[in-house]
C-alpha cells in the first residue's frame, strides 16, 4: 500500500511575512509529519540558498478597480468600528490619500466618492463582494487556477491576511475545493481594518485575537478560528540559536565590561520624531557614565527604514552609540521587498538576550525580551509642537491593541526626557518590577506556550484537511 504525502502550497504574497514561516520551527514541523512543502509566493527571496521547494508567482496583476476598493473597503470597514463602539480612535486608522500625480488624484477623488456611496453595513458587504468577482476575472486569477489544477496541494496556506495579491490565489482554490487557512499577521492588525483576505479559516495569536477576530467580521463563525499562537518568536526558545555572551560581543565590536541597553527604532510613520527619542536616550546614558555607570546604547533601527534620519545623533553621541544593523535586504522599491535575512533572527534572539533592557515606542519588541526575563521602557512624550519642547503623552498608546495590557505596569514610562537617566539606574537595580506583569501581557497576546505554535499550526492544518476530506 502506497502512502501519499499530503501537500500544503505556503502562500507568501509578500516577504515581511516571510520569517514566521521561513527562519521558524514551522517547515520542519511539517517535514516531520510527512508534508510536502512549497512556498508559493511574490517576492525576489532566494528560496533555493534554505533548499526550500517554491514556485513563483509570476507578474501578478490586479484588476484595475481593487486597489481603489481595498482603500473603499478599510475606510468603511473604519467608519462602521467607529459607529459600532462608539469610539473614534478607529478613524485615527485612515490614512490620507496622495494627490501627487493625476492618476493617484483620480484614485483618491474615485475612493472618497465610493466611500461617501458604501458607507453602511450593506455597503460595506457589497464592496467585499465587489472585490471577489472582480479579481475572479483577472489573468492573475485564471493562471493561479492553473497552477492549482496542475498541483492539486490538500491545502492553500496564505501568510498574512493583509495583502490583496492573496484574494485571487485562495479564489482558485477555492473553486477548486482546495481549503483554504490563513493566518493573521500582527498583533495590533484586525481593529485597524486589514482584513483583505478571506478564507475558510484563520488561525490567530490567541483567545484575545480569536475574540477581535469575531467581534469586528460578522461573516466568520467561530468554527473557522483556530487559536495556534504565532511562529513570530518562537526562535527565542531555541537554545542553538543563544550564543554566549563573549561570541556575541566580539561578533559585534562590543565591550565585555559595559552593561548595553538596546534602543528600538520605529518606521517614520509611527514615530516621525524617532531620531529625538534616540538623541534623549543617549543623552542620558552620556549622563549616567559621566557618573561612573558603565553604559552603552545598542541602536537597531527598524528594520524596513534605509533613511539618514539617525545619521546625526549617532555621529554626536559616537561615544555612547553603537549601531548593530538588521540583517534584512531591500530587493525592490516598495517596503514589502525588503527582506528579512535567516541570520537577523540569530541577531534578535542574542540582542534580547544580552542587553539590559529595551526602549523604544509603542512595539511589540517588548514581548521579544520579556522571553529573555528583560524589561522594556516606552517613550511616553512627544515633541508635535512647533517648539519641539517634550510634552507629556503620545497618540499610538490610544491605539485599540494596547488596551490589551493587564495593567499600566507592563513597561516603565518614560513621561520626560528628565525621567530617562533615574529610570535606568532604577532598571539596572532591580529590573524585575514590571517583568511579571510584561509576561502577562505576552500570555495574553500570544497563545502558551509559545514555543509549540508552528505545531499547533500544522494540529490546525491537519484537523482541517481531515474536515474536508471526510
Amino acid at each position: 500500500m502506497s502512502f501519499k504525502k499530503k501537500k500544503a502550497f505556503i502562500l507568501v504574497p509578500d516577504g515581511v511575512s516571510l520569517k514566521n514561516f521561513a527562519y521558524t520551527k514551522f517547515y520542519n514541523k511539517a517535514y516531520e509529519r510527512g508534508f510536502t512543502i512549497v512556498f508559493w509566493h511574490h517576492t525576489p527571496f532566494d528560496f533555493d540558498s534554505l533548499g526550500f521547494s517554491h514556485l513563483a508567482i509570476e507578474q501578478p496583476k490586479l484588476h484595475w478597480l481593487t486597489t481603489v476598493l481595498k482603500n473603499v473597503r478599510k475606510r468603511v470597514e473604519l467608519s462602521r468600528f467607529a459607529k459600532r463602539e462608539e469610539d473614534v480612535i478607529y478613524n485615527s486608522y485612515v490614512f490620507p490619500l496622495s494627490y501627487k500625480t493625476l492618476k493617484a488624484s483620480v484614485r483618491s477623488l474615485l475612493t472618497n466618492l465610493l466611500t461617501f456611496v458604501f458607507d453602511s453595513e450593506k455597503g460595506l458587504r457589497s464592496v467585499r463582494r465587489t472585490i471577489q468577482k472582480l479579481e475572479g476575472q483577472t489573468s492573475y486569477y485564471k493562471h493561479c487556477l492553473a497552477v492549482l489544477e496542475e498541483h492539486r496541494p490538500d491545502v492553500v496556506y496564505c501568510t498574512s491576511q493583509r495583502n490583496v495579491l492573496a484574494i485571487a490565489p485562495l479564489l482558485a482554490a477555492a473553486k477548486l475545493e482546495i481549503p483554504t487557512v490563513c493566518f493573521v499577521y500582527s498583533w495590533d492588525n484586525l481593529p485597524k481594518a486589514t482584513l483583505d483576505v478571506t478564507a475558510d479559516y484563520y488561525n490567530v495569536w490567541s483567545q484575545h485575537m480569536k475574540h477581535e477576530l469575531l467581534h469586528y467580521h460578522h461573516f466568520i463563525n467561530e468554527s473557522q478560528v483556530h487559536v495556534t499562537g504565532t511562529p513570530q518568536f518562537e526562535p527565542h526558545y531555541i537554545k542553538e540559536l543563544l550564543q554566549p555572551k563573549e561570541r556575541f560581543f566580539e561578533e559585534n565590536n562590543l565591550n565585555l565590561d559595559i552593561t548595553y541597553l538596546c534602543y528600538s527604532g520605529d518606521d517614520v510613520t509611527t514615530s516621525p520624531k524617532d531620531p529625538m527619542y534616540l538623541r534623549d536616550v543617549a543623552k542620558a546614558i552620556r549622563s549616567l557614565k559621566n557618573k561612573g555607570h558603565s553604559l552603552g546604547l545598542i541602536f537597531r533601527r527598524c528594520p524596513v527604514d534605509f533613511s539618514d534620519r539617525y545619521d546625526s545623533v549617532i555621529e554626536e553621541y559616537a561615544d555612547v552609540i553603537v549601531p548593530i544593523q538588521p540583517i534584512w535586504k531591500k530587493m525592490g522599491g516598495a517596503w514589502d521587498t525588503i527582506l528579512p535575512l535567516p541570520e537577523d533572527v540569530t541577531l534578535l534572539s542574542n540582542l534580547a538576550l544580552h542587553t539590559a533592557a529595551v526602549i523604544n515606542l509603542g512595539s511589540s519588541m517588548v514581548f521579544d525580551f520579556v522571553i529573555h526575563q528583560k524589561p522594556c521602557l516606552y517613550m511616553n512624550y512627544n515633541y508635535f509642537n512647533e517648539a519641539n519642547l517634550p510634552e507629556q503623552g503620545v497618540y499610538v498608546y490610544d491605539y485599540v491593541h494596547f488596551r490589551s495590557k493587564p495593567c499600566e505596569d507592563v513597561v516603565i514610562w518614560l513621561n520626560h526626557p528628565n525621567d530617562i537617566a533615574k529610570s535606568i539606574e532604577a532598571v539596572l537595580e532591580h529590573p524585575s518590577p514590571t517583568i511579571s506583569a510584561a509576561n502577562l501581557w505576552y500570555e495574553k497576546i500570544n497563545e502558551p506556550p509559545a514555543n509549540s505554535a508552528s505545531t499547533r499550526i500544522w494540529n490546525s492544518i491537519e484537523a482541517i484537511i481531515k474536515k474536508e476530506t471526510t
